[in-house]
């Protein structure tokens, strides 16, 4: 299967703030906030919506290719990505702007305080899916990951145009955009990825009801986190499927993406979308136990164990012809 991934490459800069931004909020003065917090640890790694979801396709062994716009600092990045499977040759690269970064600070709560420098990013509404569709020989899907909003709806309208089932995933977009931005992504997409969150956030922004959202997509993922996720189709069966528990320190920043990655994989090998939220969920799990959104050590035993551990045997069974083969190491940028 044929996937292209569109939407934001960044540098994620990650900090811990050992305790409580609640306990550092004073009631009554919310209207003049200038808070600074002492951070413990500092990681600078590699993220962006649409990276982490290409890598994580890519380590699965779907070879997806990358859409979006870089600086010319993405060098380093981009030699990673293509050494564990992603196809960059879609990238655009910005003569004059920075690689986007995102800056986020989590504290003892896993609560998270972000700030987002689009950068290059803003020159992803240039990108044309026509050459990238044809150099694939046809895409099979695309998915519409958070990025330049007008990309966003660009992307939306050639799918459409080229005939090709996306995914829509607004994510963290969807509180900058408008009534009819947010409805030209809703345009019959084949997959919808939403948490509890956004999904409220969707209809307050469309004016549609849930259930009118959901007469227009083909398929509705809600992540819910430690709640598990809930897949729901019009007209069908939902299908619930919980979350798997960690047993390690927990990084939240990119375990979305890497539930798109598995659960991505699943489909485009024809498992359903039960073994296709199990997979979503037990990567999810381990880039919740690693710091960054690109683990270095990514292993197909360890995904089966999890996904045997909360699943059983016949999901892990079903799954351990696809995800055995995945080794363990990413391999390294040189």
């Amino acid at each position: 299967m044929r996937i292209a991934v569109t939407g934001s490459i960044a540098t994620d800069h990650l900090m811990v703030f050992p305790g409580r931004f609640t306990e550092q909020l004073i009631a009554g003065s919310l209207d003049k906030v200038s808070l600074s917090f002492l951070v413990e640890e500092l990681q600078i790694r590699r993220g962006g919506v649409a990276a982490n979801i290409a890598f994580g396709l890519g380590r699965l062994g779907l070879g997806p290719y990358l859409v979006g716009a870089v600086g010319t600092d993405f060098a380093d990045y981009e030699v990673w990505l293509k050494e564990n499977g992603v196809d960059t040759g879609s990238v655009h690269i910005s003569e004059s702007l920075h690689t986007a970064r995102f800056v986020c600070t989590s504290d003892a709560d896993h609560n998270q305080i972000g700030s987002f420098y689009a950068g290059a990013m803003s020159e992803a509404r240039t990108i044309e899916l026509r050459p990238v569709h044809e150099r694939a020989g046809g895409l099979d899907l695309v998915v519409i990951s958070p990025n330049d909003p007008e990309a966003m709806v660009r992307h939306t309208r050639e799918c459409a145009d080229l005939a090709v089932p996306f995914a829509a995933d607004p994510s963290q977009q969807l509180a900058f955009m408008g009534r009819e931005e947010v409805r030209e992504l809703l345009a019959h997409p084949a997959y919808l990825f939403t948490n509890e969150y956004e999904s409220v956030l969707l209809q307050e922004k469309t004016g549609w009801t849930e259930q009118q959202i959901l007469g227009r997509v083909g398929t509705w993922v809600t992540t819910r986190g430690a709640d598990g996720v809930h897949v729901e189709r019009a007209g069908l069966h939902s299908v619930d499927v919980p979350s798997v528990p960690p047993t390690g320190t927990i990084e939240p920043t990119g375990a979305g993406d890497a539930f798109r990655a598995g659960f991505l994989a699943a489909t485009a090998w024809g498992l359903g979308l039960k073994r296709a939220a199990q997979l979503g969920s037990a990567l999810a799990t381990t880039v919740l136990e690693t710091t960054g959104t690109q683990p270095d050590q990514l292993n197909g035993a360890d995904l089966l164990a999890r996904v045997r551990g909360t699943y059983g045997t016949a999901a892990a069974g079903q799954l351990a012809g696809y995800v055995a083969p995945v080794a363990r190491h990413a391999v390294a940028a040189g």
